[in-house]
């Protein structure tokens, strides 16, 4: 059986694309406002998902779409704390998650999945993460994998329970985040349990890159390479970081005597996102090498930043996700999005592989939850 999904803040369709690669799920609506984001996923799929969440429009149309798994990367935002009486309309409003809620409440899936950042459990003090639990489980009636509720009908669980990292899961980024799986009470009553407890810890084929050296391009444009006046401001600004007893500062992620580099998690920032992850990747002909728009030369150290590519790779798109039946990979950008645009919307999306083995999961609970239901 092939399930429908909804995928919202699709960006350029991580989640979606860790779905169909199990070959059990078909989307059927994307939403998702950036323009830029648009162009690539419209580039990819060949359908333009741009749906704004928040309109009344948008929600009325889902009404009468029948779906089976909502989708959806959402920001983090504070909630208000006043109003309680009213529960998650009156706490969550103004928020995204208020909007997710929303559509769940009005469609009700059978399943779905949520994915934030790792300072979600964290954020408030933990009063934000708990709001939300107790919003799909009190108020929307789902079942959520990793919470129990005890005999006062207070959740039980284990905020770092949420959190995987995808180093874990095939490519070497360290880049732990949240992932929420629920299912619907309602539509599936008589069993109110999936059929796993915890959410996958780690990939369950082989990894797709062993270290940093598996991601990296052999050819590298000039571009790429720090100036030397650029990689001297790095290198004072993280002595003085740390003489005040900060760690902030750029770092080399392949130096070597590393035998298996892994990169720090990739930042839609962009800026901070690849000072955090450079590269050494000496070539004594570029050494002084004058560069078109640098103030001056390339560094002597041969370190450069890492490539859009080497982030494609390291989230699954590249190298792995759009690998045709031919072995070809058919992963690309549209000719005119710019390195910045790459670098955002890469770092802005999930990391693939991670998506997918969490949909095998969801998959394999929703056959044995019809199954179930199918006796009564």
């Amino acid at each position: 059986m092939t399930y429908k999904t909804l995928d919202l803040f699709s960006g350029i369709g991580g989640i979606r694309k860790g779905f169909e690669l199990t070959g059990n799920f078909t989307n059927i609506l994307s939403a998702e406002i950036d323009n830029f984001a648009c162009k690539t996923y419209k580039h990819l799929y060949k359908e333009n998902p741009k749906n704004d969440v928040c309109s009344d429009d948008f929600k009325n149309k889902l009404i009468d779409m029948k779906y089976d798994v909502l989708l959806a990367g959402f920001p983090c935002q504070s909630f208000s704390s006043a109003g309680k009486k009213e529960g998650f309309r009156d706490k969550t409003r103004g928020t995204l998650f208020f909007e997710i809620a929303d559509i769940i409440e009005k469609t009700t899936p059978k399943a779905f999945l949520l994915e934030n950042v790792e300072g979600l459990v964290t954020h408030k003090g933990g009063s934000t993460f708990k709001v939300i639990l107790e919003t799909l489980v009190k108020e929307l009636n789902y079942s959520i994998v990793g919470v129990s509720v005890d005999s006062n009908g207070e959740l039980i669980y284990n905020p770092r329970s949420f959190l995987l990292n995808s180093k874990n899961f095939g490519v070497p980024q360290n880049r732990p985040r949240i992932y929420i799986v629920g299912f619907s009470n309602k539509r599936f009553p008589n069993s109110n349990r999936p059929l796993f407890e915890t959410l996958p810890t780690k990939r369950t084929a082989e990894p797709i890159y062993g270290s940093i050296h598996d991601i990296l391009e052999e050819t590298v444009d000039d571009k790429f390479y720090l100036s030397q006046g650029y990689l001297n401001t790095l290198i004072k600004h993280k002595a003085t970081q740390k003489s005040k007893g900060n760690g902030f500062g750029y770092s080399v992620i392949n130096k070597p005597n590393l035998e298996k580099p892994i990169s720090n998690a990739l930042l839609a920032t962009g800026g901070s996102g690849k000072e955090r992850n450079l590269i050494f990747d000496y070539k004594e002909e570029l050494v002084g090498k004058k560069v078109r728009y640098k103030q001056s030369p390339l560094n002597d150290q041969g370190i450069r930043t890492m490539t859009p590519v080497e982030w494609g790779r390291l989230q699954g798109f590249i190298g792995y996700a759009f690998i045709d039946e031919k072995g070809e990979d058919k992963f690309e950008f549209p000719p005119d999005i710019s390195d910045t645009q790459k670098y955002k919307q890469l770092g802005n999306s999930v990391t693939i592989p991670v998506i997918e083995e969490i949909a095998y999961k969801i998959y394999d609970s929703l056959v044995y939850l019809e199954s179930i239901n199918k006796k009564y």
